[in-house]
């Protein structure tokens, strides 16, 4: 999730389900002014997106922002174009090394405005294969019954009269 006093535009719901997220990284995003205006409007998708470590650069990638409705000819935006992220140097070396010997790959899972800046929260995750998927969900649904039937314990003791 991302931090609080912040207004998060999208989420990447389905990342949560097809990755197991080891690390997340909180990066600012380079932007044309008519991108901020769609991001405001909340008009981003972040469905097929992925980040990459390119020359010692952070990239985001597969990324879709619509173009702004009010914006004039020349300043409007490509929609799909990749855009860069903004990190610290050890955070980048880091991610580019872990990414390149732990066969892990980077998940955008929310973009949000945090004081008025565009941010990226970037996971580090490692794919789940389908049976891992089956036993997630599996381990969830467990919890929440257990922890329905102690909700249904709790309220029997608190209404019977003593």
């Amino acid at each position: 999730m991302a931090p609080k006093g912040t207004k998060v535009v999208a989420t990447n719901r389905r990342a949560r389900h097809d990755y197991d997220i080891l690390e997340t990284f909180e990066c600012g995003i380079v932007l044309t002014g008519s991108e901020v205006k769609s991001l405001r409007d909340g008009k981003i998708q972040l469905k097929d997106s992925y980040a990459r470590v390119v020359d010692g650069e952070v990239w985001l990638y597969g990324v879709h922002v619509s173009p702004y409705a009010y914006a004039h000819g020349a300043n409007g935006h490509d929609p799909d174009r990749s855009r860069k992220l903004l990190l610290h140097r050890s955070e980048i070396d880091e991610l580019a090394g872990r990414t390149q010997q732990e066969a892990l790959t980077l998940v955008p899972l929310s973009v949000y405005f945090k004081e008025g800046r565009a941010k990226v929260e970037l996971a580090l995750a490692r794919g789940r294969r389908r049976y891992d998927k089956r036993q997630a969900i599996a381990s969830r649904d467990a919890a929440r019954e257990a922890e329905r039937a102690m909700a249904r314990a709790q309220r029997r003791r608190s209404v019977r009269p003593e």
